[in-house]
């Protein structure tokens, strides 16, 4: 069944902003927030991570019925892949290097930015990409 397709965007702007707070702050908390987020997301799609939720509860219910939907699969292999980095930046910051830390949750940052700000996202055209690669054309 397919999603909304504002959800998954509306999910990418809070991880922005999470992002950049925890690029601000160095807090390591958040960025572990993030990852949960991040792995709910990959292990139960994006309408079962916790700004999907949030999307679900609070903002959808304000907008009008959605025009567009997508495959929840390639936002969830999106989810996985924000999960790896923000997994790194966790090491860098709590294990170090500091520098790590910091690569990765930019990284982490740079793709959510893009998802949110043109509805590009990185995580789902790899997600396209890979399949191309591995699934045999009919």
């Amino acid at each position: 069944m397919d999603i909304d397709a504002r959800g998954p965007r509306f999910g990418a702007a809070v991880t922005t902003v999470v992002l950049a707070v925890v690029l601000i702050t160095g807090s390591a908390w958040l960025l572990a927030w993030q990852t949960l987020a991040f792995a709910l997301g990959a292990a139960g799609g994006v309408a079962r991570s916790p700004y999907g939720l949030l999307f679900r509860a609070v903002v959808r219910p304000r907008l009008g019925p959605p025009t567009t939907f997508e495959s929840p699969e390639p936002p969830r292999f999106a989810q996985a892949v924000g999960l790896v980095f923000a997994g790194v930046g966790l090491v860098g910051f709590w294990a170090g290097p500091a520098w790590l830390g910091l690569a990765a949750t930019g990284a982490a940052l740079a793709a959510a930015f893009l998802s949110a700000a043109f509805g590009y996202c990185l995580g789902c055209e790899a997600y396209l990409l890979l399949r191309r690669v591995t699934v045999p054309a009919e």
